[in-house]
Order: C-alpha cells, then sequence, then structure tokens
C-alpha cells in the first residue's frame, strides 16, 4: 500500500489508516500516569495553529511535516527545503470528539482514494507537544494562531480583471489558502474528480497593509523555494482583499472568502 512509504501527523492520516482503518473507535490502554486528556475537555481550541515533526526518508533524507490546523480544516505538508523538493500533501475539515481528531479528507496527493473519507485517531496533547496512539513521532507547537493577522482557512472566490472584480461560489474546485499565525499553504484541487493541481506554502507575516510570503514549497516549481513575494492586504466586509505580483511576476488581485462564512451561508 503506498500510504506505508510515508510517515505523517497522521502516521496517523497514512500508515495508521492503512494498518487499521476498521478501527473506527480507539481502544483505551491503562497506563500508571494520569490521562492527558478526558472526554470532559474540549481540546479544539488548543489544537489551533502551526505544529511540525520530521523523519527520515528510505533514501536517508530529512523530511519536514508542517501542519496548519485552524478555523475547522487543516492542511499538511511534506517537503525538503534545502533540496528544494515537494513530496506530498493532504487534508480537510477536522473536529475533536473527546481525545479523538476526526479528519474528513478533501485532497491527498498520496492517496486520492482518501477523499471523502473520515478517519479518527487517538492523541494525547502536553504543553505544546502531541502524540497520537501508535506513532512515535512527537509534534512540536510552531504557534497558537498568532501574530499573524490572516489566520484562517479562505476559498478564493473573486478575482479583478480590467478593472472589473467578477465572483463566483466555490463548487467541488477548490483553491483553499490555509494560514495559521505565521505559515500558509495554499492547494488547488476538486473534491469530486480528487484530481490535484497545486500546492504551495511556507512562512508569512503581515504587518501594517503588507503581505509577505516566504516560499518552503513549491509543487509546480522547486526553484521557487526561498523566493520573498510581497502582497498588499486589506479586510474589507470580512473578506481578504489580496494584491501585488504572482511568483511568475504577473499582476493580480484576488479575494478570499473565510470558509466559515461560506459554510454558515450554505447552511442557510
Amino acid at each position: 500500500m503506498k500510504n506505508l512509504s510515508i510517515v505523517l501527523f497522521f502516521c496517523a492520516f497514512s500508515i495508521l489508516w492503512s494498518c487499521s482503518s476498521s478501527k473506527k473507535e480507539s481502544d483505551t490502554t491503562e497506563t500508571n500516569s494520569k490521562p492527558i486528556v478526558t472526554e470532559e475537555t474540549d481540546y479544539t481550541e488548543a489544537f489551533q495553529g502551526a505544529w511540525t515533526t520530521s523523519y527520515t526518508n528510505e533514501n536517508g533524507e530529512e523530511v519536514t511535516i508542517s501542519t496548519i490546523v485552524i478555523d475547522g480544516y487543516m492542511a499538511e505538508a511534506f517537503y525538503n527545503v534545502d533540496a528544494k523538493r515537494f513530496d506530498r500533501t493532504l487534508g480537510g475539515s477536522w473536529n475533536i470528539e473527546g481525545n479523538n481528531f476526526n479528519l474528513t479528507f478533501e485532497f491527498d496527493t498520496g492517496d486520492s482514494t482518501m477523499v471523502g473519507k473520515t478517519y479518527s485517531l487517538a492523541f494525547k496533547l502536553e504543553n505544546d507537544k502531541i502524540t497520537f496512539e501508535g506513532d512515535n513521532n512527537i509534534w512540536t507547537r510552531i504557534d497558537d494562531g498568532n501574530p499573524g493577522a490572516l489566520a484562517g482557512a479562505y476559498l478564493i472566490t473573486g478575482r479583478k480583471r480590467d478593472g472589473e472584480i467578477s465572483k463566483r461560489i466555490p463548487g467541488v474546485r477548490k483553491t483553499m489558502k490555509i494560514l495559521s499565525g505565521t505559515r500558509f499553504q495554499w492547494i488547488a484541487y476538486n473534491t469530486e474528480t480528487t484530481q490535484f493541481s497545486g500546492t504551495g506554502g511556507g512562512t508569512y507575516t503581515t504587518e501594517d497593509g503588507k503581505y509577505v510570503e516566504n516560499i518552503d514549497f513549491f509543487s509546480k516549481d522547486g526553484s521557487r523555494v526561498g523566493a520573498s513575494l510581497p502582497f498588499e492586504y486589506e479586510i474589507v466586509d470580512g473578506e481578504w482583499h489580496h494584491s501585488g505580483l504572482s511568483s511568475k511576476g504577473d499582476p493580480i488581485y484576488e479575494i478570499w472568502t473565510p470558509r466559515a462564512m461560506l459554510d454558515e451561508a450554505a447552511a442557510k
């Protein structure tokens, strides 16, 4: 199974799904230590932000895994900055029930058959460290959603061309941009066909209306790793207006709508 080739936040959402996907409810085991997570505690807020871990692949190369978990959505990327190599991304919507982290996949470049499926993993959270049942990896917090002003999950809903703004409601074809307090990732994908079109991400800063992206990985062109791209940003009626020059040097003006706003509108 190709899932078995990679360790992730979900050694968890790859290895453990492959090896024990029939295990929908986590077994409980007794230990001599006091349980860190209880069903009475809501750890949703504690998960918000960015997390990281790493592993060594079969070629002896270190792979960084960065995960952004924010506002009910998440994205996870596997890459090597020094080699300017992108390996994989996966993500979707999430929630927490008791001591279980549940993920419903919207995209997975390592295994597209995961799209639409929901799986659950038991976790332990202590201070700024997370471990998952059956996985020896330790996930370390990068940030808690601060200090960036744009933390959240967005879908692109509009563009300005020739001075005119055109808007649309996203369907099965989506371009999501998800940001923690310091990290960002964009992903273009189709939840119906499971087709993946591209992704990129890294770190960002926001200051005085300036938004700067520093690229750590780019699926289409690794030569752009290390570049810094400055943009202007403004929040208008709750939406993020983003303008400047693309990585190709083309002028862009985009409108990104928080997924929470879109989900609320769809529920009405």
